[in-house]
């Protein structure tokens, strides 16, 4: 089958008619996880917890063999069952290996063959009660289970600002569609952007998907409730001073180091960077990050973040409330522990 296009998959999804199986490929991990929300939200909302499956492929439990005889499984109460793969490179683009393991890999290979061959065999005759949805950063287009998904599968591209993978970059183009998301974002929050403020902020982009998203989120979050945003705005939040250390937090959090997360915190407070400009960035984690990695968290974190975002509004510590909100998104086991800090 031909790529599609996310918008197209959608159109596919509110008319009922969705595909066996989806492939969602690509570098926008924001687009990826809300077309997979998308296509699991088909299920109704109190039979999810027994029909919609999501599983990562770097999971040890997790093989090909596994993924295909989940969705074997016949759904429960409903006329359809999810099953959600992510991570999934792990299996449609396995790592090479270098010549002197050259003999094991043949070894390996040649052991986890039946394993593929689950999978491609599910490709070929797929559940019809089933929705599989494999999402990857990148796939072997050389390898057969790759060739056999081509003929089943709505192959999902989502490059970003890129055309794909392997497309030449045209900068100025990545600049236009980086406007275009800026503006439409800007406008959908109730506010106005200036055109130099709205060509700086992609400008600063690039090519590059991630940050024209994160440091998207932060600039609406750094002028909620104003009506216009400024070129002086786009400065404040999303200069490239600001940007040396950008996710030095936000990784910190995302291995659940506490420790890390609020010495990185310290230092870049102390660097000058304003609170608001931090906390649109942990705002970002979670909704782009935490809720691919585990969504059950995710109405407790939105619901710190706006009570962060409160509290410094009505004039409290900001470094404080900032300090908590990185303990409280480390996990709970983390902030159980920190919590006599506060």
């Amino acid at each position: 089958m031909p790529a599609a296009t996310p918008a197209t998959a959608r159109a596919q999804i509110k008319q009922g008619t969705l595909a066996p199986i989806y492939l969602i490929v690509g570098d926008d991990e924001a687009e990826m996880a809300r077309l997979t929300a998308d296509i699991s939200a088909i299920v109704e909302d109190e039979l999810r917890a027994f029909n919609v499956e999501r599983v990562y492929a770097t999971d040890k439990s997790v093989s090909p063999t596994s993924i295909a005889e989940s969705a074997r499984m016949l759904p429960m109460m409903s006329d359809r069952r999810i099953v959600v793969v992510l991570r999934a490179e792990r299996i449609l683009k396995p790592k090479r290996r270098g010549k002197a393991d050259e003999e094991e890999a043949a070894e390996q290979e040649a052991e986890s063959a039946p394993e593929s061959d689950a999978l491609e065999a599910y490709a070929k005759s797929p559940e019809p009660q089933s929705v599989l949805v494999l999402v990857a950063s990148d796939v072997d287009r050389t390898r057969r289970l790759y060739k056999a998904l081509q003929k089943t599968a709505t192959i999902v591209e989502c490059w970003g600002l890129k055309g794909g993978k392997d497309v030449r970059v045209d900068l100025r183009q990545a600049a236009r569609i980086a406007e275009q998301m800026v503006r439409k974002a800007v406008t959908d929050a109730g506010q106005q952007i200036e055109a130099g403020a709205a060509r700086l902020i992609a400008e600063r982009a690039g090519a590059d998907i991630v940050q024209l998203r994160g440091d998207l989120e932060r600039l609406l979050l750094y002028t909620a409730g104003q009506a216009r945003i400024t070129e002086g705005h786009v400065r404040d939040v999303v200069s490239a001073e600001s940007a040396q250390d950008d996710w030095a937090v936000t990784n910190a959090i995302q291995r659940g180091d506490h420790a890390e997360g609020l010495r990185q915190l310290g230092l870049a407070l102390e660097g000058g960077a304003v609170p608001y400009m931090v906390l649109g960035q942990l705002g970002w984690f979670v909704r782009e990050k935490l809720a691919m990695a585990d969504p059950r968290r995710v109405p407790g974190a939105i619901e710190a973040l706006f009570r962060t975002d409160l509290e410094i509004k009505n004039s409290g510590d900001a470094r404080v409330l900032l300090e908590r909100l990185v303990v409280e998104l480390c996990g709970p086991k983390t902030a159980k522990s920190a919590a006599r800090r506060f």
